[in-house]
Order: C-alpha cells, then sequence, then structure tokens
C-alpha cells in the first residue's frame, strides 16, 4: 500500500517537473543550443567535435523530456518511459555534479531562462528526484494508463507532434513566451541599475561601444531607435541581412535612430556598412549579451525612451511595426 502510494506521488511530481523543464525549453530552443555549446566547449567538457550538432541535441532533449513526462501521466509504455527518465536524469545529475564541483557552468539552463537555480541547487534537485524516480522503478507494476491504452498512446504522439510544430515556429521566428530580461516592455535601464544587495543587474554587459566611446546612454535617450543585432557575422544568415536592411531605412526615414550591433571585429567598417547597405553607427556588444537580447542573427529591437517596443526575428522584417 505504502509503495503504491509513493508511486503515485512520484509519478505525479516527476511528471509535473519534467513536462515544465521541456515545456520552459520548448519555447526557446535556441537557448538550450547555447547552453549546450557551452557544455561542449574547450574550457568545460573539451567535445567541441558536438558543437555543431548542438541545435538537434536541445531539440531532441527538449521533446523528450516533455513527451516522457506527459507519457508517465497517461501511463504509456511505463516501463519504457521510466527508465528513460532514470537514463535523462542520470546525464542530468554528472552534468549538474560536473558543474557544481568544478564551478564550469553557472547556470545548467534545467529550466530555461524561467527558472535560475544555482549549479549546487540544481544538482541537489536532480539528487532528490533521482528518488522519486527510483520509486517509479520498484512501483512499475502500480503505473497504469489512465483513462484507456488507446488515449495514453493518443496523447503520447500527440505530445510529440505538438512539440514538433513549435520548435518549428520558433526556429522560423522568435520564442512564443520570452522569459529573459529583455522581454517586450522592459526598460533597459532600470534593468541595468545594480541593486543594493549587490547582484548583477538582469541585463548586463549590454553595450553599443564605438570609436566616439560608449553610446548606450545616447541611444536609450532616444525618442525611437532600432537596434539591428548581428552577434556574429560569420554565422548571420546572409539572405536576412537585406530585408533588415530595408525595414532600417524605411525606419530611418522615419526618423528612428539606428544602431547596428555586433560581437565580431570588423576590419574595414565602410566597406562593410557599404555591402550590406546598413551605413549607420556599428557598434560592439558582448556576443552573450546580444545571444539573450534577441534569437535572430540578424535579429531587429525597437526602443523607445528605453523601453523595449518590439522584436523581430529577420524573417519577420516586414511585420516590423513603425510609428
Amino acid at each position: 500500500m505504502i509503495l503504491k502510494i509513493t508511486t503515485h506521488i512520484s509519478r505525479v511530481l516527476v511528471g509535473v517537473l519534467f513536462i515544465y523543464s521541456g515545456f520552459v525549453k520548448l519555447v526557446d530552443p535556441i537557448g538550450s543550443q547555447f547552453k549546450f555549446e557551452e557544455y561542449f566547449s574547450e574550457s568545460v567538457l573539451n567535445l567541441e567535435f558536438l558543437i555543431p550538432f548542438a541545435l538537434p541535441f536541445s531539440i531532441l532533449l527538449i521533446i523528450s523530456e516533455l513527451a516522457l513526462g506527459i507519457m508517465l501521466l497517461v501511463g504509456y509504455k511505463p516501463k519504457f518511459t521510466v527508465w528513460s527518465l532514470f537514463g535523462l536524469n542520470l546525464i542530468f545529475l554528472f552534468l549538474t555534479w560536473y558543474s557544481y564541483t568544478y564551478n564550469k557552468v553557472t547556470d545548467c539552463g534545467c529550466f530555461g531562462d524561467a527558472v535560475k537555480l544555482t549549479p549546487k541547487e540544481t544538482f541537489y534537485k536532480n539528487v532528490i528526484f533521482m528518488f522519486f524516480i527510483v520509486a517509479l522503478i520498484l512501483g512499475l507494476k502500480h503505473i497504469q494508463a489512465i483513462v484507456s491504452n488507446k488515449f495514453a498512446s493518443i496523447a503520447s504522439i500527440a505530445s510529440i507532434a505538438i512539440s514538433l510544430v513549435i520548435v518549428n515556429h520558433v526556429l522560423n521566428h522568435l520564442p512564443i513566451i520570452d522569459f529573459r530580461a529583455y522581454s517586450i516592455g522592459t526598460d533597459i535601464a532600470d534593468n541595468m541599475e545594480y541593486k543594493e544587495n549587490g547582484e548583477i543587474p538582469p541585463i548586463h554587459d549590454f553595450m553599443i561601444e564605438t570609436d566616439d566611446g560608449d553610446q548606450m546612454e545616447a541611444m536609450l535617450a532616444h525618442d525611437k531607435a532600432m537596434l539591428i543585432m548581428m552577434y556574429n557575422f560569420d554565422k548571420t544568415e546572409e539572405k536576412g541581412i537585406a530585408p533588415v536592411a530595408e525595414i532600417a531605412k524605411a525606419a530611418n526615414d522615419k526618423g528612428y535612430q539606428i544602431y547596428v550591433l555586433t560581437a565580431s571585429y570588423i576590419e574595414d567598417l565602410e566597406a562593410t556598412q557599404s555591402k550590406y547597405n546598413l551605413p549607420y553607427p556599428f557598434g560592439f556588444c558582448d556576443e552573450t549579451a546580444l545571444k539573450t537580447a534577441i534569437r535572430g542573427n540578424p535579429g531587429i529591437m525597437t526602443v523607445e525612451k528605453g523601453i523595449i517596443k518590439g522584436k523581430w526575428n529577420w524573417t519577420d522584417a516586414e511585420e516590423v511595426i513603425l510609428k
């Protein structure tokens, strides 16, 4: 009786946790891609040959988490589901132990940008949930399909199909829910201020460094500004620059101050401005800050008096709203 009750409690807790963890990353798979790239980097796991596969890995992980959570709750293939959850959590345990022990990755990205946990907090969270998963293994016989096996099967397959549709949409546009510090409506200046407790502000390392100094304050003071962000010219979608340049011209004609932000070193600025038809001030900005600010490369952000008013991937350049 005790094992049965423990199994049902564990089933709900583990199922809900994995569904939540998968969902908050599902709406922003690029964020998980960046986290995989960090783990694969030379300074962490030294598996740089896997970096090109970071996005497929992130999509596979996200959909697996969400689907397995649903499969557990509806009771679809319980043996496969529980042991798969055990394997996933074992991987998470290793990664979070490694981060905690060697202080390599300060945020594992387990809950995307929705919930920030320290490596220590994440490691012990995974330790606790491993006990619940072990309880599920011991109580496998008590995990039955709810409603019917057919319903469990349809619900599980549907979760995978819907997840793939969402991933495809987000990869071609922007996250459908923005948990980051650069969400629409954010006051940039307010989020760059250091608080009395000494914590790092939500927005940091965000700058527009030019030969004439940092233009961030000037940008925040403008009634209307447009930021064109290309965190890395080598990885920028070439076909995306033309539509971005076109909307930038339209914005410029309407009185917007245009800035182009990148983390790439540009040897010949005038030639680059001419080549891409972007005759606007170019400013250097930290790559991580740009990746966090917007997932598009190139991406577009409009700012009014320091308030973020709109964000678009280059694929949606024609839909940019100009005042």
